[in-house]
């Protein structure tokens, strides 16, 4: 092995003559943050799309794993309107830029590929709506981009995305040697307006329960990437 494919060796307390340790990371699950360039431009007018679609129609997906959240069909972004066709594009650049990250050293050096929102929607959650925990099937990327972030209370939990750690039975044992494994196997997202939050399609997550007197609205999408 090389040292260019790990992270560095890293010498122990017993002595200079002390062989060094080579760390080697091992399946990861990494979540990306990323802002919106166009969110000023686009926010409003899709919020009000959103608002006139609202009552026209409703997915059928996972019916019991919500409540009070209104989420659409899973097409919005294939719409002929502008500002949904801008938010398509840009949300694709920013999963090429993300997976050829991921990928890097796993891909062809000539390698091109492309990127297409297969499933999208958007969620409009009112006060006391939740999701429960799930992952998105038949996709390598999931996002979540935030539109309108409501009125979020981080240090209640409300309304804030959590991830679960995919590591099965990880903290079956907690000692002080096992604490980096973190023990509660949670991460919470606080949304912002204007965020997207990007991540690999099986990493479970969830939409806690939201409180607040404004609505909470994002767009989600899964995406596929393949060479052409």
């Amino acid at each position: 092995m090389s040292e260019d494919t790990h992270p560095e060796f890293f010498q122990t307390n017993t002595g200079e003559d002390t062989p060094a340790i080579e760390p080697i990371p091992l399946w990861g699950s990494d979540v990306f943050i990323a802002t919106l360039a166009e969110h000023q431009l686009i926010a409003r007018p899709l919020i009000s799309l959103i608002y006139r679609h609202h009552a026209a129609v409703a997915s059928e997906v996972a019916v019991s794993a919500k409540q009070y959240l209104f989420e659409s069909e899973l097409d919005f972004l294939d719409g002929d309107d502008l500002d949904l066709q801008v938010l398509n594009q840009s949300l694709c650049s920013q999963v090429l830029d993300i997976a050829t990250y991921a990928n890097e050293g796993h891909w062809p050096d000539d390698a091109e590929v492309d990127v297409t929102i297969t499933e999208s929607w958007y969620h409009l959650t009112q006060t006391g709506g939740y999701h429960d925990a799930h992952s998105h099937p038949n996709c390598s990327w999931c996002g979540i981009y935030y539109l309108e972030a409501g009125e979020t209370d981080f240090s209640r939990r409300s309304g804030v995305n959590r991830f679960y750690d995919p590591r099965v039975n990880a903290d079956h044992y907690l000692d002080a040697g096992s604490l980096y494994l973190n023990g509660q196997g949670i991460y919470d997202i606080e949304p912002v307006a204007g965020q997207v939050v990007i991540f690999p399609s099986y990493l479970k997550h969830s939409a806690l329960p939201y409180f607040g007197s404004k609505d909470r609205i994002v767009v989600a999408f899964n995406a596929r990437v393949d060479f052409v």
